[in-house]
């Protein structure tokens, strides 16, 4: 009985491509493990936050530090609540979050289509101005904004709050940035059906961009959310403090409830997590979307 060389000795390029599957499947794990990591670095800071929520606050401050707590005191959430108008906290951060992020987005749509679709004189320059105000540190705006606020009589109100920081050039400048990629032609075709420069924008241009105004909208949101510096300037006691302002509360003069204070910094998160959540698929979905339209 004969045997066949070939099935004796593999084949040269046989060899090879098994070990290229094997470098490359090796080469996917240590991606895999590293982005793990990667990942496990960024949740830390938020597991530490619920851990210490859960605990009471002498363990908060034991020496050694733990990373679970010895005993779970999940009522620490019901007193956060409780122990403060938490209520109206919520709904301050609520109604500027959401204000400020409405007009955010009304803006930058209008000034983004103008920036990217139509030609005026000075369109570059103007342009090149507006964005430099990204460098202006929104320390050095306080005064001002605030005298104007305070000769306008708007401290301690909803408006004061939310009109002085509801002008985003990072928001005009990610949408232009995105309709530059949308094709020329579907506004000419509008145009040729008698649409006006509004309809195009409205009917056709934020339709296509949704994905960056989703973005734009949860990058706005999370930011006022979580804003300090101007709702303590622009307000004056606890009728419309906002939730950062709120949690400062629990720093007395008898000490610092820091469980407290974890505990509604896990609740306040809770709004900005379902917002990402729920714009998810959209903001995904500009990926394909841009790949879609081939850089036009």
């Amino acid at each position: 009985m004969t045997t066949d060389p070939a099935s004796r000795h593999p084949h040269p390029h046989s060899q090879s491509r098994n070990g290229y599957r094997i470098m490359r499947g090796i080469g996917t794990f240590v991606s895999y493990a590293a982005l793990s990591l990667i990942a496990l670095l960024f949740l830390f800071p938020f597991f530490w936050m619920v851990s210490n929520a859960v605990r009471s606050n002498t363990e908060v401050l034991a020496v050694p530090v733990r990373i679970l707590p010895e005993e779970y005191q999940w009522g620490n959430f019901v007193e956060a609540l409780v122990s403060l108008p938490f209520g109206t906290f919520l709904l301050n951060s609520f109604v500027v979050a959401c204000g400020v992020t409405a007009i955010v987005i009304v803006v930058s749509c209008l000034s983004a289509y103008a920036f990217a679709r139509l030609r005026f004189p000075g369109r570059e320059g103007l342009l090149l101005t507006y964005l430099s105000t990204l460098m202006i540190p929104q320390v050095m705006l306080v005064i001002p904004l605030f005298l104007l606020v305070s000769k306008l009589g708007w401290i301690n109100t909803y408006h004061g709050m939310i009109l002085p920081v509801a002008f985003s050039s990072f928001g005009t400048f990610l949408l232009r940035q995105f309709i530059l990629g949308i094709p020329k032609d579907l506004d000419e075709a509008a145009m040729m059906d008698g649409a006006s420069r509004l309809r195009i924008l409205v009917r056709v241009i934020v339709p296509l961009a949704m994905p960056a105004i989703g973005l734009l909208s949860l990058f706005t949101f999370i930011a006022q959310w979580k804003s300090f510096l101007w709702p303590l300037i622009a307000t004056s006691g606890l009728e419309k403090a906002t939730l950062p302002l709120g949690l400062t509360l629990f720093q007395t003069q008898q000490g610092t409830a820091w469980n407290y204070i974890m505990a509604g910094a896990t609740i306040s998160m809770v709004p900005g997590v379902i917002l990402a959540i729920v714009l998810q698929r959209v903001i995904y979905k500009g990926i394909s979307v841009g790949s879609g339209f081939g850089g036009r």
